[in-house]
């Protein structure tokens, strides 16, 4: 194994462990909870919002890490909850298997209540720090993400036997759908979002706008869904590879031939592509971060915005039929969501929603109430 090592003693008192699966073995520091994971490694450049981050259900199974170099700084807030919604976390709990910064540091705002060690060691999520980020994201950029190994105050001794599953073969949304319907109640017209491990700024950006909000499990059927009489669907984000998903891709197939409203976010994205016949493939790093140009074919203006995903429309023979582009990323031309020229369906690949930001996009759930008002007046 390739080892790289230049740590004398550590803060936390204990070391931390990197495996990749090409070999590459790394010694840090260990921080948060005292633990061993397993997943791919993947990397984000968000220079803020760590919090958003690791609450993202769209990280489950991925162990993260972030290119800035000090991690840690505005600390944990505690918890904001406005009609079931969280305001300032995207789900309940951490959800990254594991950590890796260059530097962990100790918080200093008026509104933190936890460092970031004490958050990830209280939710038993292992991080490392003191590690060469700028070498790992280099490597992965290079040769594509890769499964790893994560180990805070364990020694490594035989790191390949974590190492059974690949990303790509487990279903995680069994993890991050909720078990039972949730109600967000509001005054305006009934939706259903499809929950396949939704973030929190969505469901604030569609209840804000008067959206009655349902939110049902990834697995309800197309008739159990329909009871609901929504005037809109939004197909939520998630982890892992849509490819897997047959029985949502059956789900979204029937409900399509409804001609309601559809909006598909990240993971619906991909769903919808592959409902509607297209296809969608694994990226060789994907794109994560919240700095992410994209272009607008109606406007042919660039959005700057948020990214979380490891499979898309790499090309444009890859979309379905009877569907155009709608956004394009300008660094590698992913299409980054489309309009069906038939049906009330839209997507976006990347988050509208865009915590802690940007807003460029915001916008994107206004379209979605205009197609849903419409389809009303049509009953």
């Amino acid at each position: 194994m390739k080892r790289w090592s230049y740590i004398a003693q550590c803060n936390r008192g204990y070391f931390g462990y990197i495996y990749l699966e090409d070999g590459t073995f790394i010694k840090g520091c260990g921080f948060g909870a005292k633990a061993i994971r397993s997943g791919e490694v993947v990397f984000t450049t968000s220079m803020n919002g760590y919090v958003e981050s690791l609450t993202d259900p769209s990280y489950r199974g991925q162990i993260l890490i972030i290119t800035h170099p000090l991690v840690g700084n505005y600390g944990v807030p505690d918890p904001i909850i406005e009609n079931g919604i969280l305001k300032n976390f995207e789900s309940e709990h951490i959800q990254v298997e594991g950590l890796i910064v260059a530097e962990e540091t100790e918080p200093f705002k008026w509104n933190s209540k936890r460092s970031l060690h004490k958050w990830l060691e209280d939710e038993g999520v292992p991080g490392v720090s003191n590690v060469d980020t700028r070498m790992l994201v280099k490597k992965i950029r290079s040769n594509g993400v890769m499964m790893g190994v994560i180990s805070s105050g364990y020694e490594l001794e035989d790191p390949r036997k974590y190492l059974e599953k690949r990303y790509d073969e487990i279903d995680f949304i069994k993890y991050t759908s909720p078990k039972q319907p949730i109600y967000h109640s509001n005054q305006g017209d009934t939706i259903v979002v499809i929950d396949c491990g939704i973030k929190h700024g969505i469901l604030h950006n569609l209840y804000v706008r008067g959206f009655n909000i349902v939110r049902v499990p990834c697995y309800y059927t197309a008739d159990q869904i329909m009871k609901f009489f929504p005037k809109g669907i939004v197909i939520s984000n998630g982890p892992g590879n849509p490819n897997l998903l047959k029985e949502q891709v059956n789900t979204i197939s029937q409900l399509i031939e409804y001609k309601i409203p559809i909006l598909g976010i990240c993971l619906g994205h991909q769903l919808l592509t592959i409902s509607l016949g297209g296809r969608v493939k694994k990226m060789k790093f994907g794109h994560r971060a919240i700095n992410k140009p994209v272009i607008s074919l109606e406007d042919n203006k660039c959005y700057i915005t948020t990214h979380n995903h490891g499979y898309g429309i790499l090309d444009k023979k890859d979309l379905p039929a009877d569907t155009k582009p709608w956004f394009y990323n300008p660094d590698d031309n992913v299409i980054e969501g489309f309009a069906h020229e038939k049906l009330p369906i839209i997507t976006t690949q990347f988050h509208p929603e865009a915590r802690p930001g940007p807003w460029d996009v915001t916008w994107v759930f206004d379209k979605f109430k205009l197609m849903v008002m419409k389809y009303e007046r049509s009953l």
